[in-house]
């Protein structure tokens, strides 16, 4: 095989392969015969199935297979012999242009990965949050699982913040009712935001069966067109006020969050668990942030490679799509806006990238097996979970990748300068 690389700009590479026709005729002839030993196909006999029958049914396969491993192994090899570091994957496409007689010619296009200099993390400043569970973040969780499981009763007084009111509603606009005929009905819980504040507070007071006029001027950008910028008269009718009563945090309760021994106990032990484990990911998420922010500013100079740049920016605008979807919207978001933030992410992963080159460093199997058990510890069925992840190598690569990554981010944040800051666990986990 005959390999040729030529420059087409200063991150942009062309790699031309000539293999000779009869090379390849070879290798797909003898895979098919081995087929041919084996196969079984209806109406033939094993090892006496016609060779036209074979190449009819697994020829064009078994060619693609065989110029996909020759493709590859000439690529790799040639990166190696021009020490050349791609970033992203070749376009391999077949080239009439190239061949010359007897041959068959592919031309793979191709970014490298930018030469960034010399790379000292020592003259980083690098802002490294501490923070810890404490026994009051413990209790917060608890009165928040109880808020989860809060039942309503009925009560005959006046509504006051914290209750839940059923309500009749109807507006004046412009002099005309909306809706034009009956009322509409819902409840809110007062004090949740759910509803305009002065609605809200002109609830505050209302008896079951009390009914109030409340005038509301609605924004100019309000999401209703025919409300919007608009003062309107909002007839208020209380038909029930529900108080909220909390669950006691007794066994019963706690064996409801699969703690079985329904011991208090074991039940905060597991409420700390989990928060540290949401704490640890809130603080690599910062670190993260902090490192990628040190490393923008210090080599936002430097090219980077386009076509690496625009589908990173494509990813982001699907995500965004797919995100948007999710939540009931319809968005087709494009590539346009996110290019500047898909460049400050090829930017990180390629430097992050090239120090753990530089530092010939290691993905560490005892992290990986950690942050592993840590993810499906998560779930009820663990083991099922981490035998999931090594019997899915897409999976297992996602991790290999976020864990390695993450180990970088850790040696470069300890070699850099860096101050300490303690956060309180509310403040280290919000975003």
């Amino acid at each position: 095989m005959q390999v040729s690389v030529e420059s087409l700009g200063n991150l942009e590479r062309r790699m031309t392969f000539r293999l000779p026709a009869e090379s390849v005729d070879n290798q797909v002839g003898g895979r098919l015969r081995e087929i041919a030993r084996t196969a079984r196909i209806k109406g033939f006999r094993p090892g006496k199935v016609p060779t036209k029958v074979i190449e009819q049914r697994y020829g064009q396969q078994v060619r693609a297979e065989v110029l996909d491993g020759l493709l590859r192994e000439s690529f790799d090899s040639a990166v190696r012999e021009n020490a050349l570091r791609p970033a992203g994957n070749p376009q391999i496409e077949p080239s009439t242009e190239a061949a010359g007689e007897g041959e068959i010619a592919y031309v793979a296009t191709f970014e490298v990965v930018p030469d960034f200099g010399d790379i000292d993390v020592a003259k980083l400043n690098v802002i490294r949050h501490a923070s810890a569970v404490e026994d009051a973040d413990i209790d917060r969780m608890v009165e928040n699982l109880r808020m989860q499981r809060q039942t309503w009763h009925k009560v005959d007084r006046a509504a006051k913040t914290g209750d839940m009111a059923t309500l009749e509603t109807w507006s004046d606009i412009d002099g005309e009712r909306q809706p034009a005929e009956g009322v509409e009905k819902g409840s809110t819980v007062i004090g949740s935001g759910a509803m305009m504040a002065e609605l809200e507070s002109a609830i505050v007071g209302l008896a079951p069966g009390e009914a109030k006029i409340v005038p509301v001027t609605f924004p100019a950008e309000w999401r209703a067109p025919q409300l919007a910028g608009k003062t309107v008269n909002v007839h208020l009718k209380a038909l029930e006020i529900s108080e909220p009563l909390l669950p006691e945090v007794d066994a019963a309760f706690i064996r409801s969050f699969g703690v079985k021994s329904g011991e208090m106990d074991q039940f905060r032990s597991d409420i700390r668990s989990n928060l540290e484990r949401e704490l640890k990911g809130a603080l690599m998420g910062r670190l993260r942030r902090e490192v990628g922010e040190q490393l923008i500013a210090s080599y936002a100079h430097v090219e980077m490679p386009p076509r690496l740049v625009e589908n990173e920016a494509r990813a982001m605008a699907a995500g965004a799509t797919e995100q948007a979807r999710r939540q009931g919207q319809r968005i087709d978001a494009v590539p346009g806006p996110f290019m500047d933030a898909a460049r400050k992410r090829v930017l990180v992963a390629l430097l992050v990238g090239e120090v753990a080159r530089r530092n010939e460093l290691k993905l560490e199997p005892k992290r990986l097996n950690e942050t592993l058990r840590l993810i499906a510890s998560t779930y009820e069925e663990p083991e099922q979970v981490i035998e999931l992840y090594r019997n899915d190598p897409q999976l297992m690569s996602g991790l290999q990748s976020r864990v390695m990554e993450e180990q970088v981010i850790d040696w470069i944040a300890e070699r850099a300068q860096h101050t300490e800051q303690a956060l309180s666990f509310q403040e280290a986990i919000r975003q």
